[in-house]
């Protein structure tokens, strides 16, 4: 139990390193848009002046919930806004501490399902595989696929998600594996 948990932190501190890999370095620009500074500086401008007043929140724009709104959003262009009404850093330490106790969670997670539904290395790494694969589908280029987000920055956010998940079973697979068990087999025993 003790090496699953080792493998489970360990898969999930390979997750957040792999993370500030994709998001934190020049790499991200692969993925990310963007507006020269006055662009910038006018549709900040634009945002206060819209949304303060409703606040910090995710916005349609333009709502299609009215008759005009649909219109409008047929018409385009239309945006998704993750929008903080308040600033904060670029490299925000406490979002980064936040991230490294979520992933070594998610580590864990995957790590403990990884030992108590599998027999042996070979189904983990499998199912490692696989479950990181389903899910970057699903919930990645889902949002491609359902809200019309740009691919480009979808496909490197999904391939970013899957490396992570998947490097942290891997991990976690190999860690929990013993010298015993990679001999036998492991002989469809979970303890």
């Amino acid at each position: 139990m003790i090496r699953s948990v080792l493998g489970g932190l360990l898969g999930g501190l390979a997750l957040f390193i792999t993370g500030f890999l994709f998001w934190g370095t020049p790499l991200s620009a692969l993925a990310i848009s963007r507006a020269d500074e006055q662009a910038s500086a006018n549709l900040q401008a634009a945002l206060a002046q819209a949304l303060n007043a409703t606040g910090t929140g995710v916005y349609t724009i333009p709502d299609p919930s009215s008759a005009q709104g649909t219109i409008l959003y047929g018409r385009g262009p239309v945006a998704q806004v993750f929008y903080n009404s308040g600033g904060f850093p670029v490299m925000d330490g406490g979002s980064l501490i936040g991230g490294l106790i979520l992933s070594l969670l998610v580590g864990l997670l995957i790590g403990l399902a990884l030992r108590f539904c599998l027999p042996d290395f070979i189904s983990r790494v499998r199912a490692a595989i696989f479950l990181s694969l389903a899910a970057v589908l699903w919930i990645d280029i889902g949002q491609a696929v359902f809200m019309h987000a740009p691919w480009g920055y979808i496909l490197y956010l999904a391939f970013s998600d899957f490396v992570g998940l998947a490097l942290a079973g891997l991990i976690a697979a190999k860690l929990m594996e013993t010298k015993t068990a990679s001999a036998t087999g492991e002989a469809g025993t979970l303890h």
